[in-house]
């Protein structure tokens, strides 16, 4: 009896999921993009060419607190350059939650 009820259960949840058929008839939209803003390009070329100046260093007769000292600049520099950006970032995990969650939903 479990045995049944367990199929039909199943049954019942993939026809809740089912994919609908969708028209293919086109859709005369027209989206609008956003330009990105511009004002700190300036701030973000001097970043970047502090990062290839790093990057160019002959880091072979510093200590190992400059190397420290410099890979935390560089770090700095990039969750900066991170910030200036605009854009958003998300985690592997955190993408893949997201996508089990519509699943589930959808």
């Amino acid at each position: 009896m479990k045995k049944v009820t367990v199929s039909i259960m199943v049954a019942l949840m993939l026809l809740a999921v089912a994919p609908l058929p969708v028209n293919a008839a086109p859709k005369n939209t027209t989206t609008l993009v956003a330009e990105p803003a511009v004002a700190n390009t300036a701030e973000n070329d001097a970043l970047l060419l502090r990062l290839n100046e790093i990057k160019s260093m002959d880091k072979s007769n510093l200590s190992s607190s400059e190397k420290k000292g410099l890979r935390k600049e560089v770090k700095s520099i990039r969750s900066e350059l991170m910030r200036n950006d605009g854009g958003i970032y998300i985690s592997g995990a955190g993408a893949i939650i997201i996508i089990i969650l519509l699943i589930v939903l959808l």
